[in-house]
């Protein structure tokens, strides 16, 4: 399952978006703008932008925001497949990537999360 990243112009830009990175997937229900939004995060740069979630902005192919919304824990991760501009588009880990993730003491996953252990995989193989 793969989504649209946008990112921030004013922050960062494509500055941090790097093939094969793992952003952090974070529901924000506050958000004024839109009651689905997802928020990305990556290690060392915070909030880089969130996922796509209009049809002028989600690439052909990708899943937006507003279908990946119940699908996901409140917070989940992703992988960077592909970048163009300030867009990435990245792949929704599988419940077997996320154990292997979390198995390797190097992976993101452990400084983008406080417990990544207490992510509920079930809930996730599930939807995928």
């Amino acid at each position: 399952m793969y989504i649209t990243i946008i990112a921030f112009n004013n922050m960062h830009g494509a500055k941090p978006l790097k093939i094969d990175s793992i952003v952090k997937l974070v529901k924000d229900p506050d958000n004024h703008y839109d009651s689905e939004a997802i928020a990305c995060e990556m290690r060392h740069f915070g909030q880089i932008g969130y996922v796509a979630n209009s049809t002028k902005t989600v690439v052909k192919g990708c899943m937006s925001a507003g279908r990946l919304y119940d699908k996901i824990n409140d917070i989940y991760f992703a992988r960077i497949q592909f970048i163009t501009g300030s867009t990435a588009i990245a792949r929704v880990l599988s419940s077997d990537e996320y154990i292997n993730e979390v198995e390797n003491p190097e992976s993101d996953v452990h400084y983008l999360c406080d417990n990544p252990s207490k992510v509920d995989v079930d809930f996730i193989k599930k939807h995928f």
